[in-house]
């Protein structure tokens, strides 16, 4: 165990940097790792789906109470009802042209909120019910991506979509999507993924898939660290060598904050922070599961303070009724954060993503620094008074 002083000034002071409004956070170029394609739907688009494809089962066919449905669905505490929201997103998602709009509305809706990079997961084999292959699937995936970026730079925003291709941790196709996932590596998807419910179906059940990524020198997330705790988050590293850990929100489990603002950090989570392995931290689908009862209260707050590898997240934005935005928005309201703690957060997602390093540093070094210090200019400038003048603010 090792015990220390969480680092002074880690988190700049209101004096110290400029907390963002919501037009700012907005356009702030943000990077997005753990974003569920069949969690992202628009309320309208499930609707249209539905008729299209004579899917009749849906709680609502008005767009606008569809929406909340899925909210209130998804915070109901219910497992049942949350699992719900999904088999009807799912449902709809079972033609290519149903897939490749989805992921194109995907990739406008991202770039219209400011992401500059984000990597979209979903399981090829939840969408075969209407005779697709699995090649099929991704393929169609992939277009709508290509599709919703161009039509985001003919809009005036810039985005890039990597695929991340999921395997579901109570089916037995793991290795089947893995190599499947290493055959479309170099055509637009970037890594892999498992996903599902956590208890009773441990990573090391897919021991085969992990071992054949890694002798193919592929990138992969485990979902871990959202609901059991310590021993998904050891097993996902220790045992199926993870490059990230989706969620990892149960790392402070192994934090023992006292009341001195000390901090002993277990053997586990020194060794987390040490390796600098990155955590996929999706706050509003966080307190929704009840790994934080608040905002105020994730384990954000402490891990960002401590420097771990954090990454902010959206998890599934139709069931959480939210966006990288407002995620956020949410951040500054609860911690005082600066614009310079959002370019922090936005560097190391890009750090952690699944594309080459020269591409990451591209990304970083031309789009996220410099989005970021015009939102700072921009605000020294309006602070400069007219008889003082712009020059003399910045000096």
């Amino acid at each position: 165990m090792t015990s220390q002083t969480a680092p002074k000034g880690t988190v700049p002071a209101n004096v110290a940097g400029h907390v963002p409004t919501p037009d700012q956070i907005r356009r702030a170029p943000k990077v997005l790792l753990h974003d569920h394609l069949d969690g992202g739907l628009r309320p309208g688009t499930v609707v249209e789906l539905a008729r299209d494809s004579g899917y009749a089962e849906l709680p609502e066919t008005d767009p606008g109470k569809l929406g909340i449905w899925f909210h209130e669905a998804a915070d109901s505490g219910s497992l049942e009802r949350y699992l719900e929201t999904f088999r009807h997103t799912v449902g709809v998602m079972q033609t290519r042209e149903a897939l490749v709009r989805v992921a194109r509305e995907c990739a406008e809706d991202l770039a219209e909120d400011g992401v500059v990079y984000a990597e979209v997961r979903y399981a090829p084999e939840q969408h075969l019910e209407r005779g697709l292959t699995l090649e099929e699937v991704v393929e169609a995936v992939n277009e709508g991506f290509r599709q919703g970026e161009r039509l985001a730079r003919e809009g005036g925003h810039r985005i890039r979509v990597g695929a991340l291709l999921t395997a579901m941790r109570h089916a037995a196709r793991s290795l089947e999507i893995a190599e499947l996932a290493n055959r479309y590596r170099d055509s637009g998807v970037v890594g892999f993924d498992i996903a599902g419910a956590e208890a009773g179906h441990p990573p090391t059940r897919h021991l085969d898939a992990f071992e054949y990524l890694k002798r193919e020198n592929n990138h992969f997330t485990i979902h871990a660290g959202e609901a059991f705790g310590l021993p998904s988050i050891w097993q996902a590293l220790q045992w199926c060598g993870a490059d990230r850990l989706g969620h990892g929100v149960r790392i402070i489990d192994d934090i023992e904050a006292r009341p001195d603002g000390s901090v002993r950090l277990g053997r586990l989570a020194s060794y987390v922070r040490d390796k600098r392995i990155p955590l996929e931290l999706c706050p509003s689908s966080n307190l929704q599961t009840g790994a934080a009862p608040s905002y105020a209260e994730h384990p954000i707050g402490l891990l960002r303070k401590l420097l771990f590898r954090a990454t902010v997240n959206t998890d599934n934005r139709l069931m959480s009724h939210t966006s990288m935005s407002q995620e956020f928005e949410h951040l500054v309201d609860a911690f005082g954060y600066t614009l310079d703690d959002l370019q922090w957060f936005s560097v190391n997602g890009m750090k952690s993503a699944f594309i080459p390093f020269d591409e990451r540093l591209a990304m970083i070094s031309d789009v996220i620094k410099p989005g970021y210090a015009e939102l700072k200019s921009e605000w020294l400038f309006r602070q400069a008074s007219p008889t003082r003048g712009s020059t003399d603010s910045e000096g």
